[in-house]
């Protein structure tokens, strides 16, 4: 493959943005520096671009922990997309495996794989989602009753899937909540639907994948083939 169709491929960029970054002297192939657009590339070649190593990717599996105040959206008028916290090329192919509010905090999954995504996505495959929840009022003691038999939300036609709560800290009024849906702002709606609300709200594992505590906010890492398989397995 020619050197600037390798640019094409690994970077996105245009045939003219790829001659221009090769003609720049920025890139080296197997440590040499060239400015030949014709340069041949195998499976065997290192490519870099200012000291940066650029690969063919297959499918990228990510996890981040998503901190208050990004959207998980491509765009936005007033907050920034949890897309900007990520140092990848191809970015635009990127998307988001599951939402938060811009509010909430914890683990954000995002694929460029549309069929492990809607794996996770669909209400029909039940992927759990757990929650930590801060609420605003005590918690009730028919909470945990109500939402293993299913919350009736506002402008929803039928109640929500039986979601199981377990109490963390009952004097914090903070519980952990599992829910097998992804409706919008499910988790604040179902409070709501019980008379409380909630204060603050935490996703802390997604079907068999807890978040990686290593990380600090605002940090991602690409998932283990074994992590990807175990977030649509359970």
């Amino acid at each position: 493959m020619r050197l600037d169709k390798f640019l094409c491929e690994t970077l996105g960029a245009t045939r003219s943005e790829a001659t221009r970054i090769v003609k720049s002297g920025n890139i080296t192939v197997n440590g040499v520096k060239t400015k030949v657009t014709s340069v041949k590339v195998t499976d065997d070649s290192t490519v870099e671009l200012d000291g940066r190593e650029l690969k063919f990717h297959g499918p990228r599996y990510i996890m981040l922990f998503k901190p208050d105040g990004y959207v998980c959206s491509h765009e936005d008028s007033t907050h920034p997309s949890a897309l900007t916290l990520l140092d990848e090329v191809n970015v635009d192919k990127l998307h988001f495996a599951g939402r938060l509010d811009v509010d909430t905090t914890g683990l954000v999954l995002i694929t460029d794989d549309g069929q492990w995504s809607h794996k996770i996505t669909s209400p029909k495959r039940k992927c759990s989602k757990t929650y930590r929840v801060w609420l605003d009022e005590p918690i009730g003691a028919d909470y945990a009753e109500q939402l293993a038999e299913g919350i009736q939300l506002k402008s929803e036609t039928g109640l929500t899937m039986p979601a199981t709560m377990e109490i963390v800290n009952e004097d914090e009024n903070e519980l952990l909540l599992t829910i097998q849906e992804g409706k919008y702002h499910q988790v604040k709606r179902m409070f709501a639907a019980l008379g409380n609300k909630v204060e603050g709200l935490h996703r802390s594992q997604i079907g068999g994948l807890g978040l990686d505590y290593s990380l600090e906010p605002g940090e991602y890492r690409y998932l283990t083939a074994e992590e990807a398989e175990a977030v649509i397995s359970k």
